[in-house]
C-alpha cells in the first residue's frame, strides 16, 4: 500500500493513510478529505499541474501562497505552514512549497472527478477551463476542461449517441442495463450540434428532447461523472489510459437513488479491475455497506458469484466472474476524519466496536440509529401505559 502522513494541513491535524485499492473518506463536511485528496493528486502530479496552468496563463510568479490559490482555491492560501505543516509520501519527506520547481514525471496519473462535477455543464453545454474564475479549485477547472474536450472531440468522432452507445461501447451491457434502469430511465443521452457546438440532451423514447434543465437532480450529477468514467474505460481492448494509476470520485452518491448508487459502485468496481487505484469521499452509508460486504466477503471466503448478486450482475458470464475473482483479492481502506482534525482507520466497520466512530460508520449511521431508539423508547413507554385489557 502506498502511505502518506500529514499534520497541520488545514483542518487536518494528524493523518496517517494507507491507500489500498479502494480508499473510502468519510467524516462531516470541512474535515479535510477534499484537501488531502488534492493534496494527493499535488504530490503525483505537480508538474502536469503547474504546465497545465501555464497553458492557461496562469501566473503565481514564483510566489508560493499565490500557487496555492489557484490550485485549492481562493481564499485557501492559509491551509498550509512552511513550519509546522508535515507531509510525507511513500516515506519520504516532501516540501510542498518545493514542488514549484521540482522535476518529475510529465504525464498525468491521477484523474480527479470532483464533488461539484454539475458545474462542468452549464444548460447542456460543456465549460471550458477559461470558463471559470482563477480563483476556482484547479480540479474543477481541469476536469471540466476535460469533459469539455471529450464532448466537442473525441466523442464527436464516435456517435451523437452516448448512453447507451450501442457502438463503440466503452461499458459492458450488464452496466448499462443497470444505468438504464436506476437513471435514466429509458431515455437516451445525445450530442446535438447548434452552430458547431455541441449540446447534451436527453431524449425520450417518443424521440422527443429533454433540456439539462428539466433532467432530474441525479441525472444532472451523473452524466459529468459517467462522461470521465468514459475516458478512463477506453473501448479499443485497452484497460486503462496510458500511465493513469488513480481516480478520484468525490461524493459519488450525489443525488441519486441507492439503487443508483449501487450501480454506480458496480462501476467503481470495475475501474478497480482495470488496474486503477480508487480513492472515494462519501456521506453516504450505501457506499460504505459496499467497502462492509467486501470484508465480510474475503474474511468467510466469499464465491464469486456472491459479489454479483450483491449488485445485480448476472452470474454466469465469465468476464463477469473474473471481475468479482479479482475484486474479492483486493486491498481496501475506509477512514474517518474527525471534527478534531485528527484522522481514524475504521476498515473493519464492525457495528459492535468499542470505538464510536466504527461502530457508526463515521457517523452516517448514527442519526438513524438514535431515531430507532428513540422510536422503540416511545413504543415501550406506550405499552407501558395501556390499560391491561387493552394489552
Amino acid at each position: 500500500m502506498k502511505k502518506i502522513i500529514v499534520e497541520n494541513l488545514g483542518p487536518i491535524r494528524s493523518a496517517e493513510i494507507a491507500l489500498g485499492d479502494l480508499t473510502i473518506f468519510v467524516g462531516p463536511q470541512a474535515t479535510g478529505k477534499s484537501i488531502l485528496l488534492q493534496l494527493l493528486k499535488l504530490l503525483l502530479d505537480y508538474r502536469s499541474i503547474r504546465e497545465e496552468m501555464r497553458r492557461f496563463n496562469l501566473d503565481w510568479r514564483g510566489e508560493w501562497k499565490t500557487f496555492l490559490e489557484l490550485y485549492f482555491g481562493e481564499g485557501m492560501s492559509d491551509i498550509y505552514n512552511e513550519v509546522e505543516t508535515r507531509v510525507q509520501w511513500e516515506g519520504k519527506p516532501v516540501k510542498l512549497s518545493g514542488l514549484l520547481t521540482a522535476r518529475g514525471p510529465q504525464e498525468e496519473q491521477m484523474f480527479y472527478i470532483p464533488a461539484q462535477r454539475v458545474l462542468a455543464l452549464r444548460e447542456g453545454l460543456t465549460r471550458p477551463f477559461t470558463d471559470y474564475r482563477a480563483g476556482d479549485p484547479f480540479v474543477v477547472r481541469e476536469f471540466s476542461e476535460k469533459v469539455h474536450q471529450l464532448v466537442q472531440t473525441e466523442f464527436g468522432k464516435e456517435v451523437d449517441e452516448l448512453f447507451p452507445q450501442p457502438s463503440p461501447r466503452r461499458l459492458k451491457s450488464e452496466y448499462r442495463d443497470l444505468l438504464h434502469q436506476h437513471i435514466f430511465a429509458g431515455l437516451t443521452l445525445e450530442m446535438k450540434t447548434e452552430q458547431m457546438v455541441r449540446r447534451l440532451v436527453l431524449r425520450s423514447p417518443a424521440g422527443r428532447s429533454l433540456p439539462f434543465l428539466v433532467w432530474s437532480a441525479g441525472q444532472r450529477e451523473f452524466v459529468p461523472l459517467m462522461l470521465g468514467l468514459y475516458w478512463l474505460m477506453p473501448p479499443a481492448g485497452v484497460s486503462r489510459r496510458a500511465r493513469l494509476e488513480w481516480v478520484v470520485i468525490e461524493e459519488p452518491e450525489m443525488g441519486l437513488h441507492p439503487a443508483a448508487i449501487s450501480a454506480v459502485m458496480a462501476l467503481v468496481l470495475e475501474l478497480i479491475h482495470r488496474r486503477y487505484r480508487v480513492c472515494l469521499s462519501t456521506h453516504s452509508s450505501d457506499v460504505l455497506s459496499v467497502a462492509w460486504a467486501l470484508r465480510v466477503f474475503r474474511e468467510h471466503a466469499a464465491r464469486p458469484e456472491d459479489l454479483l448478486k450483491a449488485f445485480q450482475l448476472p452470474t454466469g458470464r465469465k468476464p463477469l466472474r473474473e471481475l468479482a475473482e479479482d475484486i474479492l483479492s483486493k486491498e481496501h481502506k475506509v477512514y474517518y476524519f474527525r471534527r478534531d482534525g485528527n484522522v481514524v482507520d475504521i476498515t473493519s466497520l464492525n457495528p459492535a466496536a468499542d470505538s464510536p466512530e466504527e461502530a457508526d460508520w463515521g457517523g452516517l449511521t448514527e442519526f438513524g440509529s438514535r431515531i430507532g431508539d428513540v422510536v422503540a423508547e416511545v413504543v415501550r413507554r406506550s405499552e407501558r401505559s395501556l390499560p391491561e385489557d387493552e394489552g
